[in-house]
Order: structure tokens, then C-alpha cells, then sequence
């Protein structure tokens, strides 16, 4: 018996035939739907360290400032605070030394600031703005621990790095999100 004739080959049979198999469907839906996906998870990891950042930074803020409010810092107790085994009051070289030592390695310490100032009354309290994410300017950061019965707000400030701004989803400027941490209290009577 002889063989079939073969088909001659039509454009308009060719699209038939591609528009009928549905081999490789998945991996077309899949790249459509990839982009998406991944910004969108990435976005959301990235929201999720930064609160927790922002969260270790404030629980930082509330462990430092007891050392100034029950007066530990400002009689050289803290370890931290003493020079060559010598029980001195904390500068703000020393304190920001007693901060850093808290922090995990999260936290890159060159890059943060902390704040100390101290009033008679929470009344009589003024606070410097530093500006925000898009333009901070730590210059002329205090450091003033406050004697018995002073009010005191300790700040810790950090520009917190962001990478996927380059997809649409961008939480700050320029980058970075300022992260601020504050403690406002009276001192002990110590």
C-alpha cells in the first residue's frame, strides 16, 4: 500500500496547530506573573526588617536611658563610662560606646546618633530637629544626662538602608529611612 501524500505546509495550519497545544503554558504564565511576585516579596521582607530594626533600636533607647535615669551614668557606675578603671561620669563618647554595645549586628554603630537632652520640667523641654530622611543633619547632637530629678529624652537616630526603591516601592528618600528612637523620663532621685 502506498503512503500518504505528506500535507503541504500552510501558514494558516501552522498557527492552527500552535494556537491548539498548550505545551509550555505554565512557564508563559509564570514569567508574566514573576516580576511581580518577586518585587512584591521583596518588598514585604523589606518592610519586615525594617520594623524590626526600628523596633530593636526603640528596646536600645528604653536599656540605655535607664542608665541615666537611675543615675548610673552620671557617677561613672557604668562600665562602659569608666576610663582606664576609673569611675567617671559618661561623655557622649562613652555613652554612645555603652549604646553600641547593645546593639546586634544589625546596626553598622558608626551610623548612629544618639541625642541626650535634659530640662527642669517637661514643660520647659525643646527638642532639635535634625531634619528627615530626605535631609538629616546630625551636627550638634547634645549629650546632657541630667542631674536628680531632671527631665531627660535620650534619641538614638539611624539612616536605615533600603534596596528595593529601584522597583516603585520606596518608604523614604534618597535610599535610607530615618529610624528615631526615643525615651523621655524623670531622673531618680539618686
Amino acid at each position: 500500500m502506498p503512503s500518504p501524500a505528506p500535507k503541504r505546509f500552510t501558514l494558516l495550519a501552522a498557527l492552527r496547530r500552535f494556537r491548539g497545544s498548550r505545551r509550555g503554558s505554565a512557564a508563559v504564565e509564570f514569567a508574566l506573573v514573576a516580576p511581580v511576585f518577586f518585587a512584591l516579596l521583596f518588598a514585604i521582607i523589606e518592610s519586615a526588617l525594617m520594623f524590626f530594626a526600628s523596633q530593636v533600636l526603640e528596646t536600645v533607647a528604653q536599656n540605655s536611658a535607664r542608665v541615666l535615669l537611675t543615675g548610673q551614668a552620671q557617677s561613672g557606675s557604668v562600665t562602659a563610662c569608666a576610663v582606664s578603671g576609673v569611675s567617671t561620669p559618661c561623655s557622649q563618647t562613652t555613652f554612645k560606646t555603652y549604646v553600641c554595645n547593645q546593639i546586634p549586628a544589625l546596626f553598622d554603630c558608626a551610623k548612629l546618633y544618639v541625642d541626650v537632652v535634659s530640662t527642669n520640667s517637661f514643660g520647659s523641654l525643646s527638642l532639635t530637629s535634625y531634619g528627615d530622611s530626605c535631609n538629616f543633619n546630625p551636627t550638634g547632637v547634645q549629650y546632657g544626662a541630667g542631674t536628680a530629678g531632671q527631665v531627660v529624652v535620650v534619641r538614638l537616630f539611624y539612616q536605615w538602608p533600603l534596596f528595593v526603591t529601584g522597583l516603585g516601592f520606596n518608604m523614604g528618600c534618597s535610599n535610607k529611612r530615618l529610624l528615631v528612637a526615643t525615651a523621655a523620663f524623670k531622673n531618680e532621685p539618686f
